[in-house]
C-alpha cells in the first residue's frame, strides 16, 4: 500500500526514529500508525539489548544542590560526540531532576534506574549508541560548594564543618584535579596502607643495605604515599608551598567529607584488533 508522507513524519516525530525505518514500519503495519508504534518498540528493545554489551566510557556529570546536600548523577555513552547531543544531554537533566526528587530513598540509584528506564530504551534506539546511568552521588551538609571541569567529565563536591562557601570551592576544584582518597591519613584502610607497605618492602630489599635502614626507608615511603593520596596533606594546586591542611587552617575551615567522580574511571575497556572487531560485526 502507498505510505502517506504525512503519516511518516508523524511517526517519526512520535518516535524520533529515521524516515526510512518509520516507513518500512508503516508499511508492515499496513498503514497503522498505533501498530507501527508497538512494532518499534518491540524491535528497539531487542536492539537495546545488544547495544548493551557494548562500552559505554564516555557521557557527562552533572550536579545540583538540593536542600542541604549535593546530588551528582553520571551518564555514560560510547562516544563523545553523542556526550554533547541535545537528547543525550535532555536524558541525563531528567536523571538528575529524578535523582533530586527521590533523594531520600535509600536505594537511589534503583529508584532513579528504574523511573529512567523506558526513557533510557528509546534513546539507546534513538541515538544508536548504549547508554547507561553509572553513578549516583550524594553529599550532605550545611556548608556545601560542587565544582564541575568544563568538560563535565570531572566533578567533585565538598562539605565543611566550618568555613565558608568560598572555600569549599577552592577545596572542591583542588579534589578534581589531584583525586585524593581521603580526607586524612588516618581514614585510609588497613588493607590499602599493608598492600603499599608490601610494595615498598619489595622494592626495598633489592637494597643491599642494614635491615633498619631498609625499614626506615620503607617508613618515608609509606608516609609520602599516604600523604600523596590524603586531601589534608597534599601540597594545595593554587599555592604548592603550603598543604590545603595549612590552607584550612588560615582560612578557619574544617573539611568534614568530599566526594569525586570522573567519566568513566575505573571501567575497562576490551580491546580488539579491527579485523576481530569486523570479523564479529559480520558475525551478527
Amino acid at each position: 500500500m502507498t505510505i502517506k508522507a504525512q503519516d511518516v513524519k508523524e511517526l517519526r516525530e512520535k518516535t524520533g526514529l529515521g524516515m526510512m525505518e518509520c516507513k518500512k514500519a508503516l508499511q508492515e503495519s499496513n498503514g497503522n500508525l498505533d501498530e507501527a508504534i508497538k512494532n518499534l518498540r518491540k524491535s528497539s528493545a531487542l536492539k537495546a539489548e545488544k547495544k548493551a554489551s557494548r562500552t559505554a566510557i564516555e557521557g557527562v556529570i552533572l550536579s545540583k544542590v538540593a536542600d542541604n546536600e549535593i546530588i551528582f548523577v553520571e551518564v555514560n555513552c560510547e562516544t563523545d560526540f553523542v556526550a554533547k547531543d541535545e537528547n543525550f544531554i535532555s536524558f541525563c537533566e531528567e536523571t538528575l531532576n529524578i535523582a533530586i526528587k527521590y533523594s531520600s530513598k535509600e536505594d537511589l540509584f534503583g529508584e532513579v534506574s528504574k523511573s529512567m528506564e523506558d526513557q533510557r530504551m528509546s534513546l539507546v534506539q534513538k541515538i544508536g549508541e548504549n547508554i547507561i546511568i553509572r553513578k549516583i552521588e550524594k553529599i550532605n551538609g550545611e556548608i556545601l560548594e560542587s565544582y564541575i571541569h568544563s568538560n563535565n567529565k570531572i566533578a567533585a563536591g565538598v562539605s565543611l564543618q566550618e568555613g565558608s562557601k568560598g572555600i569549599a570551592k577552592e577545596i572542591a576544584m583542588h579534589i578534581a584535579a589531584t583525586n585524593p582518597l581521603v580526607v586524612s591519613p588516618e581514614d585510609l584502610d588497613e588493607s590499602y596502607v599493608n598492600s603499599e607497605k608490601e610494595i615498598f618492602r619489595s622494592q626495598v630489599d633489592k637494597e643491599n643495605k642494614p635491615e633498619e635502614i631498609k625499614e626506615k626507608m620503607i617508613e618515608g615511603k609509606l608516609n609520602k604515599q599516604l600523604a600523596d593520596v590524603s586531601l589534608l596533606k597534599q601540597p594545595f594546586v593554587k599555592d604548592p608551598s603550603k598543604t590545603v591542611e595549612a590552607f584550612l587552617s588560615e582560612s578557619n575551615a574544617k573539611v568534614s567529607s568530599f566526594v569525586r567522580l570522573e567519566v568513566g574511571e575505573g571501567i575497562e575497556v576490551e580491546k580488539k584488533d579491527f579485523a576481530e572487531e569486523v570479523q564479529s560485526q559480520l558475525e551478527g
